[in-house]
């Protein structure tokens, strides 16, 4: 297959459901994959590149933080993509996937009514959504931009893309229902949830010389984003250190902006367990993974809002690979992995709850390594990107 595959990831990509899905997987098949993607970092001039035995055709960007540069950025990106105009004209695409972008999904639906190309859609995210729950919340950076900006991708995603494309890729099975309700046809959607990569979680397994370092009792991996509210990580420290007062407590991640992580400092200056709670920071995968692997219990806690309801946690998938026992909360996707897996307890978003499950967990060894245990059997079975990868070559094979 011939693949144009325009992201809202930056280049160089680094989100494992792009890297690892089409980066390496669909490329290992023999498909060819061409990208428009605009620089990460600032750069005056589009150029072409190739990235992971494809071409990568990078758009310009302002990297700048205010809100004018912000919005040249996004024109910037828009302009790029526009690209698929030519380049649909100049190569033989057999589909021409948009990943998480509106306008450009606009573009591409009407440029593959004069092209052999079929249009394929890929919704990570209910962005319309988050938008407008974020200007209604008052957590937006600017609320009158976001109320906009949700209700144009609301109008965009469920009036024209549901309808033009040829099949749409979507994050869960609880996603397809959101979508189902909103007119999607749930006969051309297939869930894609997250994975991992099995040849590099298998490297690392072994070649850790951490793993004989000081164990870590709780550990949190991924975003520290105020909206996620991750206090409640340091309630839940609390209540159980008021059982075992030894229990530490070390958040893998960063935020976007210093009040993301101010807001779990002042928790744990709060609640007297400052001394128990560590952030890293952002670190590289591989770095990061490290600390999971001293880990004890990992924590995988999602806010209830319907705006998180549709997501496929990386951090759950990546936490059972490690063969790390997991407590989560009700969620769909977790709710899902965790009962089909054994691999971890379920329970309500509740610090009581949680405490519990894990006090449970800690004081028994046996308990936290056959769960462990199921949980990476199921991942292996399930969630390595070569079986993922089977089912979308699969949907985009049967369109051809």
């Amino acid at each position: 297959m011939n693949i144009l595959f325009i992201s809202s990831d930056k280049y160089p990509p680094f989100r494992v459901d792009v890297t690892e899905l089409f980066g390496k997987e669909m490329v290992s098949r023999g498909h060819t994959v061409d990208w428009l993607l605009h620089s990460e970092e600032q750069c005056d001039e589009s150029f072409t590149t190739t990235w992971s035995g494809s071409t990568v055709y990078v758009g310009r960007t302002d990297a700048g933080e205010r809100l004018w540069n912000r919005l040249r950025k996004h024109w910037y990106s828009f302009l790029n993509d526009c690209r698929m105009l030519r380049l649909s004209r100049e190569n033989a695409y057999d589909f021409i996937l948009v990943k998480d972008k509106f306008l450009a999904a606009i573009v591409a639906g009407l440029t593959c009514r004069h092209r052999p190309a079929k249009f394929i859609y890929w919704l990570s995210y209910p962005f319309p959504e988050a938008s407008l729950y974020e200007a209604k919340t008052g957590t937006a950076r600017y609320p009158i931009l976001y109320r906009i900006r949700g209700w144009l991708f609301d109008i965009a995603l469920y009036r024209f893309i549901v309808y033009q494309c040829e099949h749409l890729f979507c994050q869960s099975e609880q996603m397809k229902k959101d979508l189902q309700s909103r007119g999607a046809d749930l006969t051309k959607m297939t869930a894609v949830p997250m994975g991992f990569s099995e040849e590099k979680f298998r490297s690392m397994a072994f070649s850790d010389s951490s793993k004989n370092s000081e164990d870590i009792d709780l550990l949190y991996l991924g975003t520290l984003l105020g909206a996620r509210r991750m206090d409640f990580l340091v309630r839940v420290l609390a209540e159980v250190r008021k059982t075992k007062p030894n229990v530490n407590l070390i958040f893998v991640g960063d935020g976007e902006a210093d009040a993301d992580t101010q807001q779990i400092l002042d928790a744990a200056q709060e609640l007297s367990v400052s001394n128990a709670v560590t952030i890293t920071g952002f670190l590289p995968q591989d770095e990061a993974l490290k600390y999971v692997q001293r880990a004890k219990v990992c924590l995988s806690p999602f806010y209830p809002t319907p705006i998180l309801n549709s997501t496929s946690p990386t951090k759950l998938i990546e936490y059972m690979a490690m063969g790390k026992v997991v407590v989560a909360n009700d969620h769909p996707e977790q709710s899902l992995v965790i009962e089909r897996s054994q691999g971890g307890l379920c329970v309500p978003y509740e610090e009581k709850a949680f405490s519990d499950a894990i006090l449970y967990l800690l004081e028994d060894p046996c308990k936290r390594n056959d769960m462990g245990r199921r949980g990476k059997e199921y991942v292996m079975a399930n969630r390595t990107y070569s079986k993922i990868a089977n089912v979308v070559e699969s949907a985009m094979k049967d369109l051809l």
